[in-house]
């Protein structure tokens, strides 16, 4: 029997374009960073980016959050950390505005659900290179919420990201898990199929919003969001 479920969240469970959803988020951070005085759209996107980029690269000695606003900071100046607040209030609030490029399934809960029913232990494993509450505001869009979960990660409980395999081998080690006992379900090649695969997770590949920049062979199970739930409410039969 499978120990867990790992589901990646953008362009999985949440149902988009991924360069859509990233133009409509930057567009609405933005307009409201602009009131704190980042009137620069070049410079904070460049930043945001640069941000990302250290998260990325963490090598395991700190947590993503660190990275980032180190990162981010030395854009700006220390003074930035002082706006920390403020960008945790935008994802509660103005981010909403990004929900209108999800396509609702209405198979999100039924998704999870049936995991819960086929494994002990259902993880969300997005991407750690957002706050727990831009997590949370993401999850509102589908009807689903971190508590559905057993653990989500996040910037500030992860100090990897993909598609380093030492993501995966964190979330094996933080619940004692076997590599060949769990099930990876992404749409991203790289980050989710061969980055899981490295660490020994075998993988369900989501193809309505499939990712594949390097134009990997795909070697393990793959169909459309429908076929996914009906994959996991197969597991075992």
């Amino acid at each position: 029997m499978l120990q867990a479920i790992l589901f990646d969240l953008d362009g999985t469970l949440l149902s988009m374009d991924n360069d859509y959803f990233v133009k409509v988020y930057f567009g609405c951070l933005a307009r409201k960073a602009a009131e704190w005085g980042y009137t620069d759209v070049e410079k904070l996107t460049g930043a945001i980016w640069k941000g990302v980029g250290a998260m990325v690269k963490n090598d395991g000695s700190r947590k993503n959050e660190e990275s980032f606003w180190t990162s981010f900071s030395g854009q700006y100046g220390k003074d930035t950390y002082e706006d920390m607040p403020r960008f945790n209030a935008f994802y509660a609030n103005e981010f909403h505005q990004a929900r209108e490029v999800v396509h609702v399934t209405g198979l999100e809960r039924r998704a999870v659900e049936a995991a819960k029913k086929k494994t002990e232990h259902v993880i969300l494993a997005t991407n750690p290179i957002f706050p727990p509450v831009a997590v949370r505001s993401r999850l509102s869009w589908i009807g689903l919420a971190p508590e559905d979960f057993e653990y989500v990660t996040d910037y500030t409980n992860s100090c990897h990201c993909k598609p380093n395999p030492d993501y995966y081998r964190d979330i094996l080690a933080r619940f004692s898990l076997d590599a060949d006992r769990c099930l990876m379900i992404g749409n991203d090649a790289e980050e989710d199929m061969a980055a899981a695969g490295e660490a020994g997770i075998s993988s369900f590949l989501v193809t309505d919003f499939m990712l594949n920049r390097k134009n990997l062979e795909i070697t393990c199970p793959h169909g459309t969001y429908a076929e996914m739930v009906q994959f996991i409410e197969n597991l075992g039969s």
